[in-house]
């Protein structure tokens, strides 16, 4: 994911090529977009990093499940949105997807998906630094005495560091619970 100096990257994976090239054409320039018209072309781009994927559900040959199992099975650290005309059913509890989008799908519907897979990753970004820095502090809370917790200055950065990612994940997760509630 982007760290303010690299562009998101997402691909696209849609069989009807005037689908993929309307979403590419919908998602701003600050994105990195690629297109994939069939599940083997998007298993071979996602030999590369990419970010987010915008896959099909029903798709000839290779269907957007059976992209996803391979993306599951090869171990591949990305945020997938389906984006189909299959209507969702208690089926997607299981499906290893970040959301799940009904076609048709606005431009602005479109953004906000992408937006919000990009918030997601932060989330998780700061989650599991500020679960790392929590348990730094635990361990110095059962190693050290409190008067040497207190005199020492690294320790109460630390402390400060920890509230400051905890706000951030918390204005984090808010985003992302308002974002799912406007849609």
């Amino acid at each position: 994911m982007t760290d303010g100096t690299e562009r998101t990257t997402v691909l696209i994976v849609e069989d009807e090529q005037h689908l993929a090239d309307l979403y590419a054409e919908y998602l701003p320039e600050t994105y990195d977009v690629r297109t994939a018209y069939n599940g083997a072309d998007a298993l071979e781009i996602l030999e590369e990093p990419i970010d987010i994927v915008l896959l099909d559900r029903r798709m000839p040959v290779m269907s957007g499940n059976e992209v996803l199992a391979s993306i599951e099975e090869r171990g591949i650290e990305v945020r997938v949105a389906m984006v189909t005309a299959v209507d969702p059913d208690f089926d997607i509890i299981d499906l290893g997807v970040d959301d799940y989008v009904v076609k048709p799908v606005s431009k602005d519907t479109l953004i906000g998906v992408v937006e919000r897979l990009e918030t997601v990753s932060a989330y998780n970004d700061q989650q599991k630094r500020l679960t790392a820095k929590k348990l730094k502090r635990n361990v110095l809370e059962v190693e050290k005495a409190r008067p040497e917790l207190e005199a020492s200055e690294r320790f109460s950065e630390l402390e400060a560091e920890i509230d400051e990612l905890e706000a951030e994940v918390q204005a984090l997760e808010t985003e992302i619970t308002e974002s799912t509630i406007e849609r």
